[in-house]
């Protein structure tokens, strides 16, 4: 009975697993011998990739002086060491399988191509009897990218005031590869300083994972009398999978303006006027509040009392 909870298990987790960036052509010839050929969806220029074959003999009769021979037009894939895949003989219920290397230009063309295979194989009738050879033509698609896309996304407010505290965060997506040895770097505008790290260093990143930082920019105490942009440019510097070392960057506008009458900020806080009201203040640590704001407090909090203990003895009554 313990062996039912782990078949349902097992099927989500096969849903769970990610694509593995692959594509797999299933070819069901004659005599019950069965082609499943994987390759790359996609790939990228100066490279190295590999055409995985598994061959399946299903079929009740021998076969032999199978071939498998791969070509490309337009050169843009090309073969490895071998183009070709040879099997003398392949018995009953017997598999075999086999890889192609290939080796893509780095002036391969961006777009799909095309990988020609030539398939033969010669049926043993009785298993004593050879047949003619029969051939087979399959068009194997895949797609070239130009260089691997690295992207770098900043969210930071639109606007932003003297004296006060605001969040900036980095996110980095390499889209087709990984990538190692990698450096995000925020480079503020001078008088600009940063609560929390301005450079992050990472041993790794995997293709679609996404990396988020988020450092918290503080601004200068003088007061801005007018509208100007601030750039903050930030460097993400890292090592491809071919071992060259690249480098992207983005420079992002954050407007610097003068305060208005009444700020809240993204901690909780809040400025009237030259005033400033932190988050976590209370009555009796109250900081930079004018003498009328005090007394309106004060009135306040006895009013609130008297009105608690008139329901006290209204109750009671």
């Amino acid at each position: 009975m313990s062996f039912l909870w782990i078949v349902p298990l097992l099927v989500c987790l096969f849903f769970l697993v990610p694509n593995s960036y692959a594509e797999t052509i299933t070819q069901n010839l004659e005599g019950g011998m069965d082609i499943d050929i994987t390759y790359p969806d996609e790939i990228l220029a100066g490279r190295e990739y590999s055409i995985s074959v598994l061959i399946k003999n299903n079929g009740w009769e021998d076969k032999q002086d199978i071939s498998l021979i791969f070509s490309s037009k337009d050169k843009a894939l090309a073969a490895g060491v071998s183009d070709n895949i040879i099997i003398e003989k392949l018995s009953q219920g017997g598999t075999y399988g086999g890889n192609i290397d290939l080796l893509i230009p780095t002036n391969s063309n961006p777009g799909t191509h095309f990988i020609n295979l030539k398939y033969s194989q010669v049926l043993v009738a009785n298993n004593k009897t050879p047949q003619p050879a029969i051939y087979h033509d399959i068009a194997i698609p895949i797609t070239i990218k130009e260089d691997p896309v690295v992207t770098i996304h900043t969210k930071v407010p639109e606007s932003i005031f003297a004296n006060a505290e605001f969040p900036i965060t980095v996110e980095v997506l390499s889209k087709n590869i990984d990538i190692t040895d990698v450096n995000i770097k925020i480079i503020a505008p001078k008088d600009i300083e940063f609560r929390g790290e301005t450079s992050h260093t990472f041993s790794k990143i995997e293709k679609n994972t996404p990396i988020e930082i988020t450092s918290r920019i503080i601004t200068p105490n003088e007061k801005a009398n007018s509208e100007y942009k601030l750039p903050f440019e930030i460097i993400v510097s890292y090592t491809d999978d071919t071992g060259n070392k690249k480098e992207d960057s983005q420079t992002v506008s954050v407007v610097l303006r003068p305060r208005t009458f009444m700020e809240l900020t993204v901690d909780g806080g809040i400025w009237i006027g030259d005033f400033f009201i932190a988050p976590y203040v209370s009555l009796g640590t109250i900081i930079g509040i004018p003498a009328g704001a005090i007394i309106s407090l004060i009135i306040r909090k006895k009013q609130n009392s008297t009105k608690k203990t008139q329901k006290r003895k209204n109750s009671r009554l």
